[in-house]
């Protein structure tokens, strides 16, 4: 299938199909003539890419695992999983350093409420 079909097939879009080709994401496809020509087992790679997006990875995080791949069969998945695990550690974090801004915003809250200023001047009878 050309590039069009395989695109919407994929959920995206032509351009994005060019880039995972540019940075390796995906293998070179065959061409006939000046169409580049997609296999349905491509389909699962950008499935992959897609799906790894929507989870927080970047693209230049994926291309070290994917760069140089021709077929799934030489699918990476303990690469995968040792990312997969970093992205829970880092949401971890992301979660604990939000945690304490959320106390201090809701300490600074108090704190204001109770400011002396907050207090209506006392008025002379």
């Amino acid at each position: 299938m050309y590039i069009g079909e395989f695109a919407r097939l994929a959920g995206t879009t032509p351009k994005a199909i060019r880039l995972y080709e540019q940075m390796g994401l995906l293998p070179e496809p065959r061409r006939r003539g000046k169409y580049r020509v997609y296999r349905a087992e491509d389909l699962e790679w950008v499935g992959f890419i897609r799906q790894a997006q929507q989870l927080g990875c970047k693209l230049s995080e994926l291309t070290p695992l994917l760069a140089g791949m021709t077929d799934m069969a030489q699918f990476p998945w303990q690469k995968v999983e040792r990312l997969i695990a970093d992205k829970l550690a880092q949401i971890g974090a992301e979660q604990a350093r939000l945690q304490r801004q959320h106390q201090a915003l809701t300490q600074c809250a108090a704190l204001l409420q109770q400011h002396p200023c907050r207090t209506p001047l006392l008025q002379p009878d």
